[in-house]
């Protein structure tokens, strides 16, 4: 025989158990209501066969009787009074309490078969006894003559049998109460049971704990981030690659977004007041990637990609497809001098001809020189190099100034170079692409105790008054983006850096006319290498 399963399912798993539980409940209900009741209809009923009984004892003619033992006139009282009342007996006994009454008149002129003392010794006395007409409600009290003294005992009983009898006709209307109770705790247990059945898509209790397991894997599993907002803007739940990526702390679960991050950009996306799809935006050093989909209860998915390498590659990609283009340039430069000289040669003229050679080898080496001469940070060095090839190439002059000097006592070289190199861009940027054939970018660089100032001129349009503070801000450019990376997070990536340093950034008008960049970074060298 196979034994029944437990039901799989969560809604058919509640609707059983709160079924059997409102039956329950029910049962246990109309239980402990019927013996408070089985109990009030016992006292009823011995107080109904105590006023009996009393009323009888006052018959002055039953006393008499009593007293002359007259079981005639005894037996026919009392049998009136007990249809007249309906009591299942009315017993008259002597002072020895033999009976000279009964509904049995064979039981006349024998003892009483429950003890009458107490109320021989006056006493007035209720109780539920068995005697020879089985289970009763009984009252018993003392039967005195007019000058008080007893002669006898009066015992009126009420049967069991009608007091089953009355408690019955109540179970009905009990029954119909607890029916009417049973019947609306199953309705209501079954709504609960369909709703919950919609909300948990009828899956299996077995199920809900696997997805629960399989949920957290793959949540802090996954390399992007993943943060669950409710619908007031509450974090729900941030797996550890969002922690790490917003740098949230361990009890962010439960508080404000708006609380965990500083204003700006960032906070606006996550909670939905930016909208858009891969939505660029900077923590601290990081470039992220933000996606935001709404949930079906006001709440929010938010997704994040982590483009900071990328946007490092990509940087690194622009740089040398900048300078694959200097080559190609200067190969053709290259080719043009190699005529001139091969003229040059081929004419006799072979003192123009060494002059040509030496003029030519030497500029390039002269400003690789210069660099290094005053900036000794190898990898700002080679960073301006770098700039400075490519900004020939777009026909753009880029400049050390003369005051510039840079020891290599870097503490953090990568950040100096990420802010350094945004900046060059920035102004590359600006003057690139023909706007005028004269275009300077300069650079200055000074230490002032363990602090480096840092400043980035060049000759283009400037930038007005009214967006000095707006270009700093995440996603704002005036530049077509590219294709491979979004425009807008240069500028913030420095302010971020710079600020996070406790340095600030500021922008002016330069002594080239154009936009100056001025940036403070305190303690941004070791202080023991400068000394």
């Amino acid at each position: 025989m196979r034994r029944p399963h437990w039901p799989r399912r969560v809604f058919a798993q509640l609707l059983l158990s709160q079924t059997v539980v409102t039956v329950g409940v029910t049962a246990v209900t109309a239980g402990l209501f019927l013996a408070p009741v089985s109990r009030e209809l016992d006292h009823d009923a011995k107080q109904r066969a105590l006023s009996i009984a009393q009323s009888t004892a006052a018959d002055e003619a039953i006393a008499l009787a009593a007293a002359g033992q007259d079981a005639v006139a005894a037996q026919r009282d009392a049998e009136q009074i007990r249809l007249a009342t309906g009591a299942s007996f009315v017993v008259i006994t002597d002072l020895d309490g033999i009976r000279l009454s009964h509904t049995d008149p064979s039981k006349i002129g024998f003892r009483v078969s429950t003890d009458p003392e107490p109320a021989l010794r006056g006493e007035s006395v209720t109780a539920i006894q068995q005697g020879t007409l089985g289970r009763t409600a009984r009252g018993k009290v003392p039967l005195r003559l007019a000058d008080g003294r007893i002669v006898g005992e009066v015992s009126v009983g009420i049967s069991d049998v009608s007091i089953r009898r009355r408690l019955l006709s109540m179970v009905a209307g009990i029954l119909l109460c607890a029916g009417a109770g049973l019947a609306a705790g199953l309705l209501a247990t079954l709504v609960l049971a369909r709703r919950l059945k919609r909300r948990t898509h009828n899956i299996a209790i077995a199920d809900i704990s696997a997805l629960l397991v399989e949920r957290e894997a793959m949540l802090h599993g996954i390399r992007e981030g993943m943060v669950a907002l409710d619908r007031r803007g509450r974090v729900r739940l941030a797996n550890d690659e969002a922690v790490r990526l917003l740098a949230l702390p361990e009890d962010c679960t439960g508080r404000m977004i708006d609380e965990l991050l500083p204003p700006g950009r960032l906070a606006e996306v996550l909670t939905g007041r930016i909208e858009g799809i891969d939505l660029p935006a900077v923590r601290d050093d990081r470039v992220l990637v933000v996606n935001r989909m709404a949930t079906e209860h006001d709440g929010a998915v938010i997704t994040l990609r982590d483009r900071t390498e990328l946007e490092s590659l990509v940087r690194e990609l622009d740089t040398t497809r900048s300078l694959t283009e200097a080559l190609r340039a200067q190969d053709h430069e290259h080719a043009n001098r190699m005529h001139t000289l091969l003229g040059l040669l081929e004419l006799g003229l072979h003192r123009q001809a060494a002059e040509f050679i030496s003029e030519q080898s030497g500029s390039h080496a002269a400003v690789a020189a210069r660099i290094a001469e005053q900036v000794q940070d190898p990898h700002v060095a080679a960073l301006l190099a770098g700039k400075a090839a490519v900004a020939a190439e777009r026909g753009v002059r880029l400049e050390i100034t003369a005051d510039s000097h840079l020891p290599d006592a870097a503490v953090d070289p990568r950040a100096l170079v990420t802010v350094l190199g945004n900046l060059v861009d920035n102004a590359l940027d600006v003057l690139s692409g023909g706007v005028r054939s004269d275009g300077v970018v300069s650079v200055g660089l000074r230490v002032c105790g363990d602090a480096l100032l840092i400043e980035v001129a060049d000759s283009g349009p400037g930038v007005p008054a009214e967006l000095r503070e707006r270009i700093f801000e995440e996603g704002w450019t005036d530049k077509t983006a590219p294709a491979h990376r979004p425009r807008g997070l240069g500028l913030a990536m420095v302010r971020r850096l710079v600020e996070r340093s406790g340095g600030q950034v500021t922008v002016d008008q330069g002594p080239l006319g154009g936009a100056r960049f001025s940036v403070e970074l305190p303690e941004a060298l070791h202080a023991a290498v400068i000394a």
